[in-house]
């Protein structure tokens, strides 16, 4: 008895575990990309719905487990197929159901198989790839039809439903018909007697004029075409025009139709003379009351009709038809829109990298010669080397740089004095530095769209000016400047994109002159042209200047001997500086709502 029991309990367990998801696999054959999903049992059920926007699949499989190996991502973007991406994995909160999401290189009809154990989702590589429509489709969202040729601009209808598959009839151009498929094998047969088998067969109500009953019978064999594609070759083929009205279809002939609308012409103009005038005032807010005037009078009803522009309150004055009034007045509310204003901020940065490297004697190079002086010969000279020859009889020199030169000492060296001849005294300098400095400028300035905004900060310093000789000499003061000057021309498109035309100049003051002459000035210049995105930052240029300073002393001609000439030389200095100049620049439209611009962020 209770291992009767423990059977049932166990059959009992594994009915409420479900089905186990073994095994996920992906094939591509031809036009048709397969996603099977292979179960230990078929206690599983399986739904999947697509999200248009994403290009995504999303499948479900209720009453499902399986393991982390199984759910798993993989890449399937190697094949040329619809399918580019496959990722599986537990449902959160729901531990018996199993989500997979499949993304599409574009939107694809996709349908379901389901045998047993096993399932398959199948996706068309290719448009019209599946055989037939009737397999079971339990997609939520319907499928858009793919766009085969966006550049020849086919006319297709709005839906499946009748009355859009009309309204797609009555326009001209290349159409893609969408109606359930007919086959027509007739001979002749009137054209009426067609229509109405057309129209038996999709179910919409057609009227015929009598002209269209008396043109010659027509001989057609249609063989599994939409049933609008038919109509609309039976229309073509006898030149006949469709006219809608909700569900009905009126068909009558090209020259019946050309007559009714010179009719309906005629009655309009004879209705309009007839129609009484209205007049309406409309305020302009933003733009030029008299600039609209000359946009808008074309649209008034020609010897009746008048527009006016009032300048004292910028007012437009309409008299016209009542339908005129109207027409006009929506007109003004579309251009009296505020004028795109951008807010233009720009960052100047100067980067000056400096290089200097310093390698000689400093304080130059101490030689004495003393053949008879005080100084033992056994005795070693040490210290740092002094800014004067050393004293005594015979002969004496000194290249020490000036007072007031400072450098770092690395390396001090003396030379003991040899037989009572000479003595010499020198220190090595090894001096390498980098220096980096940043100037930034942050001009900022608001201009109107198609309007030049201009801004200018001053830096003044005064010299002196020396005039006459001697005693009548006559000093003055004149001041000069340099200026960092931003001028910026926006051009704001409907989509929020911003053409600028820039024009940065930035001029600073060079080295320090020399007494009673101007400072030197330096100027930087960027003229240009860009298109860029509504609050997006560009670059409109890097400027370069190069300098390289050498400065060479130490004593003449010793100096220059090969080999041992550096120990006659003081510090050998090149000083190399580059600067960069860089503009970043950030346009933003400050009121593209009012201004009435789509959004581009």
């Amino acid at each position: 008895m209770k291992k009767i029991i423990y059977v049932i309990v166990v059959l009992f367990s594994f009915a409420a575990f479900g089905a186990n998801l073994n095994m996920i696999d992906f094939q591509q054959k031809n036009d048709l990309s397969y996603l099977n999903f292979n179960f230990d049992n078929s206690d599983f059920k399986i739904k999947k719905f697509q999200i248009v926007k994403d290009k995504q699949v999303v499948i479900d499989i209720e009453n499902a487990v399986s393991t982390d190996r199984v759910l798993r991502a993989f890449d399937t973007s190697e094949f040329s197929g619809s399918v580019v991406f496959v990722s599986a994995f537990k449902q959160p909160g729901n531990k018996k159901q199993i989500r997979v999401i499949v993304q599409l290189r574009d939107n694809v009809r996709s349908k379901t198989q389901t045998s047993g154990n096993t399932a398959s989702v199948i996706f068309e590589n290719r448009y019209g790839a599946f055989a037939s429509t009737s397999t079971e489709d339990n997609s939520v969202a319907r499928l858009e039809d793919d766009k085969e040729n966006e550049s020849a601009k086919v006319l297709k209808p709005k839906s499946t439903s009748l009355e859009d598959i009309l309204e797609n009839l009555t326009l001209s151009g290349q159409k893609k018909y969408v109606g359930n498929k007919i086959t027509l094998n007739v001979k002749d047969m009137k054209v009426n007697d067609i229509l109405d088998l057309i129209a038996d067969a999709s179910g919409f109500n057609i009227i015929m004029t009598n002209e269209v009953a008396e043109l010659h019978p027509l001989s057609l064999n249609l063989v599994n075409v939409p049933w609008d594609q038919a109509l609309d070759t039976v229309l073509s083929i006898n030149k006949l025009v469709a006219e809608k009205n909700g569900a009905i279809l009126t068909i009558k002939t090209l020259a019946q139709a050309t007559e009714e609308r010179r009719k309906e012409r005629d009655a309009n103009q004879v209705k309009a003379v007839a129609e009484p005038l209205v007049t309406k005032v409309l305020p302009i807010s933003y733009s030029k009351a008299k600039d609209l005037t000359a946009l808008l009078k074309d649209y008034v009803t020609v010897n009746r009709g008048s527009i006016i522009a009032d300048d004292r309150t910028n007012n437009l004055i309409i008299n016209d038809t009542l339908e005129v009034t109207e027409k006009i007045a929506k007109i003004v509310s579309l251009l009296d829109r505020q004028t795109p204003q951008v807010l233009i901020e720009s960052k100047i940065v100067e980067v000056n990298e400096g290089y200097q490297k310093q390698i000689g004697l400093q304080n130059g190079l101490n030689f004495g010669y003393d053949p008879v002086g005080q100084i033992p010969p056994t005795t070693e000279l040490t210290g740092t080397p002094s800014t004067t020859a050393i004293s005594g009889p015979g002969l004496s020199f000194s290249s020490a740089p000036a007072a007031g030169e400072n450098a770092r000492n690395l390396l001090g060296l003396s030379i003991s004095r040899f037989g009572r001849l000479f003595n010499l005294d020198f220190q090595l300098q090894l001096l390498e530095s980098e220096s980096k400095g940043k100037i930034i400028a942050t001009p900022r300035v608001v201009a109107k769209n198609n309007v030049k905004a201009e801004i200018i900060s001053t830096d003044t310093t005064s010299f002196e000016e020396r005039q006459g000789t001697g005693e009548d000499v006559v000093i003055t003061f004149k001041e000069t400047s340099v200026e960092l000057s931003l001028a910026v021309t926006p051009q704001v498109s409907n989509d929020g994109a911003i053409d600028l035309t820039v024009e940065l100049s930035k001029e600073q003051f060079g080295t320090a002159p020399a007494a009673g002459a101007p400072p030197d000035k330096a100027k930087r210049e960027v003229k240009t042209n860009v298109l860029v995105e509504n609050g997006s930052t560009i670059v409109l240029g890097g400027l370069y200047s190069y300098s390289k300073l050498e400065t060479h002393s130490g004593v003449p001609y010793l100096k220059d001997m090969p080999i041992v000439g550096w120990l006659f030389r003081t510090p050998y200095n090149p000083q190399v500086s580059k600067t960069e100049l860089v503009i970043f620049m950030t346009p933003r439209i400050i009121n593209q709502d009012r201004a009435g611009l789509t959004s581009s962020l």
